[in-house]
């Protein structure tokens, strides 16, 4: 019997899993009971901190286990939403977010100063570090943002990109001004911080995808993966700090430049998301609490002055911020909500400036004491600071982020109905399964969760009794794979002497509108490189059909090159394809390189207008000569062939050559042929998609762009 007296129960608990308990607990509880009163999970584990924390009950101390996990908590927050943002979006809004960014920065440093100057009675280095504290601030209220799946939302990506500006500027102060302090300003300080500076950035930027895409290449075990994710975080961070800047910035240029290589709808993706609110983030905000100390109001009025004038200063010009960018880009209420929600809370930049501006010495008084740059009053004060601004911070957060997710949904709702997607994939050995699962993960809509199906026929005149049980292991890692990326595939096994007639049947059962199939097992390419089960199909099927050998990872290929044949848009199939590249280029980050004519290229410049993506355009309409593509082959890029049918109107007779020139000249790039539907029966899902949006442009080709945009729209 284990006696009671071998734990630990004194205060502040010291037991680490007593205290590893506890902290579990409270992630797990405070968000649900202070949800039923409103109050956003994010400020309910805040508040948890601050109860249990040295100022509270001292339940447990901030000691350095309680910070290395907030402080690596952190480090997520920005990663993930460095991770998260819309690159396409990011580029297109980096005007606005520079705006953004320089309004936030600029007018909390113009009150700011004021308010040291002449409020506090500061000196002018105090000042303006105080006002470097206001710029800055914390991405504390994205798990919101998350939570309510507005990530990609335009008043987001302003406000994730001016984040990076402003805090960059404000740690740069932070550094300026404390070498100003300690006399260390020089030329030599100059060159050290610029050349310091932009060697960071070149290795996190451009060195850290490179090895990255290396990585993925060669190792596919998923916790693996995450591990080097993990570090390259870490990583990013440490060389952030050595370059002079605070580590935050690492971690969210490391969320940049490895977005292209972790698609948002990928396990991995779905991995980093889970560890990081589940744990991490959690416990950063819990070790924020901790440092909330409510006896600074009591102790003396000069410290509820500076409180109070650092609380309401900090409000007003992140509001301001809000404000003039709402006005100056005709953004909702609800916009400017998210955005002062995000930009409100004051954390992690603000701690490390008025923790160095505490430290700096820059005299002593008659008596001997210390003349700190920050004094007493401002370290007290910024705690009280942090509080309120996280507390408004994550209420208009939530607020905002609720209604506009409130208003997609009802749109989506009013689109809901138009066409289902169901996405089939057969499946005969385990060799490819995951890269097949992979794909169709990247090119489905991202709110189709149940649409996915993954196949297994057994010919029942085997006589192997290992058979069921090799196929059912087949289908239970397609549903592992299909799982981490938080997808619920539906398996099927069926019992047929014949492949193709099993598929067709499956298809018609369950109205699927993608087929998705490997390449058979055959090393060689010949002219029936397909395999004759493959071209059973394609010969019975209307549905599109892309038959994918993959190379690397598809999440790895840096560009699509994507060829398409003379006449391809006046073919029934062609918007439901073109689609499902969007899809791809979207979830993926990877560039699409259209080869085509004239008129196709024109049509999917009108959809690129609507819907943009990283795309190119060039004109090439001999199949004869189709080895010129070769010109343009890069290492890790993929090839992407639209086929099609003898009798069809984008029929080349140079496609007979395609198998001899992937085996010859492709063989070490991934290629997807996609063979676009011909014929649409009455009942198939595919007609309620043509018929909702697309089909009545169909016989007049001007406007089929415009169609397929507000299709993509639709997703």
């Amino acid at each position: 019997m284990l006696p009671l007296n071998i734990l630990d129960i004194t205060l502040p608990l010291t037991d680490p899993i007593l205290k590893f308990f506890v902290i579990l607990t409270i992630i797990l509880l405070a968000p649900l009971l202070l949800n039923k009163i409103s109050i956003p999970p994010i400020l309910g584990l805040i508040i948890a901190g601050a109860v249990i924390g040295p100022y509270g009950i001292n339940l447990m101390e901030r000691d350095s286990s309680i910070i290395l996990s907030g402080t690596a908590g952190l480090l997520y927050i920005m990663f993930l939403a460095g991770l998260e943002i819309d690159l396409g979006d990011f580029r297109r809004n980096s005007s606005k977010s520079l705006l953004f960014g320089m309004y936030t920065f600029l007018i909390p440093m113009v009150l700011g100063i004021v308010a040291g100057l002449y409020g506090l009675n500061f000196s002018t280095e105090s000042s303006v570090l105080l006002a470097s504290m206001f710029a800055s601030h914390t991405l504390i209220a994205y798990p919101i943002i998350s939570k309510y799946g507005i990530t990609k939302n335009r008043a987001v990506t302003v406000a994730v990109g001016g984040t990076i500006i402003t805090d960059t500027l404000s740690l740069l102060v932070l550094a300026i001004i404390v070498g100003m302090a300690t006399g260390e300003v020089d030329p030599h300080f100059w060159a050290q911080l610029g050349v310091s500076i932009l060697l960071f950035g070149c290795i996190v930027i451009f060195l850290f995808p490179v090895i990255t895409r290396w990585f993925f290449k060669r190792v596919k075990e998923s916790v693996s993966q995450y591990i080097f994710v993990l570090a390259l975080v870490f990583l990013g961070a440490v060389l952030a700090e050595l370059a002079g800047i605070e580590g935050i910035i690492g971690a969210f240029l490391t969320g940049l430049s490895l977005n292209k290589l972790i698609p948002s709808t990928s396990s991995l993706m779905n991995r980093i998301e889970f560890v990081g609110n589940a744990i991490f983030i959690p416990f950063f905000l819990i070790s924020v609490g901790m440092l909330v100390d409510y006896r600074a109001f009591f102790r003396d009025f000069e410290t509820i002055k500076v409180a109070a004038v650092m609380t309401g200063v900090a409000i007003l010009a992140k509001y301001l911020a809000a404000l003039f960018t709402q006005k100056s880009f005709k953004y909702s209420a609800d916009e400017r909500r998210v955005i002062f929600g995000l930009s409100n809370a004051q954390a992690a930049a603000t701690l490390a400036a008025v923790t160095v501006g505490y430290n700096v010495i820059i005299g002593e008084t008659a008596a001997g004491e210390p003349i700190r740059l920050l004094n007493d009053s401002v370290l007290n004060g910024t705690i009280v600071m942090i509080l309120v601004t996280c507390t408004i911070a994550s209420f208009a957060a939530q607020r905002g982020a609720r209604n506009i997710s409130l208003s997609e949904s009802i749109s989506d709702n009013k689109k809901e109905g138009r066409f289902r997607e169901n996405i089939l994939i057969p499946l005969k050995d385990s060799e490819n399964t995951d890269e097949l699962i992979n794909l169709s993960v990247l090119i489905k809509r991202k709110d189709n969760r149940t649409g996915v199906y993954a196949l297994n026929v057994i010919n029942n005149q085997e006589s192997d009794p290992s058979a069921d049980g090799k196929s059912h292991k087949i289908l239970e890692k397609a549903q592992q794979t299909a799982a981490s990326a938080d997808i619920q595939l539906n398996t099927l096994l069926r019992y047929d002497v014949n492949v193709p007639n099993a598929i067709m049947s499956v298809i018609k059962e369950n109205k699927v509108t993608d087929l998705v199939l490997g390449l058979h097992e055959k090393k060689e390419f010949s002219e029936s490189f397909l395999g004759h089960t493959t071209e059973r199909i394609l010969g019975s099927s209307n549905v599109t059909t892309y038959i994918y050998r993959p190379v690397q990872p598809v999440a790895t290929v840096k560009r699509n090159l994507v060829v398409i044949p003379e006449n391809a848009e006046e073919e029934l199939g062609f918007p439901l394809w073109v689609i499902k590249m969007w899809n791809l280029a979207q979830n993926t980050g990877s560039k699409l390189l259209f080869y085509g004519t004239k008129k196709t290229l024109d049509i999917l410049r009108d959809v690129h207008k609507d819907n943009p993506i990283e795309a190119e355009f060039r004109l090439f309409d001999d199949w004869d000569d189709f080895l010129i593509i070769t010109r343009d082959m890069q290492p890790d890029d993929g090839l992407i062939i639209v086929m099609s049918h003898k009798g069809l109107p984008s029929f080349q007779t140079g496609m007979k050559k395609i198998p001899n020139y992937m085996a010859k000249y492709f063989s070490d790039y991934n290629f997807i042929l996609i063979y676009p539907i011909h014929t649409i029966a009455e009942e198939s899902e595919n007609r309620d998609l043509l018929n909702a949006s697309l089909l009545p442009n169909f016989n007049k080709f001007e406007g089929i762009g415009k169609s397929i945009s507000k299709a993509l729209k639709a997703k």
